[in-house]
């Protein structure tokens, strides 16, 4: 369902995660993949998130 990108990313002291995840689209069945870069502590809430 999810799929996490283990890359770090770092912008001046803050440590950054992007993460990637792959979204059933309810009208055509197809997959499209939804990225975001935050907070390492904030990647399962967002990827557990509908």
């Amino acid at each position: 369902m999810a799929k996490k990108s283990v890359a770090s990313l770092q912008t001046g002291s803050k440590r950054l995660t992007k993460a990637i995840k792959m979204v059933k689209s309810p009208k055509s069945g197809a997959y499209t993949f939804v990225e975001s870069i935050m907070t390492p502590e904030a990647v399962n809430d967002w990827l557990n998130k509908n």
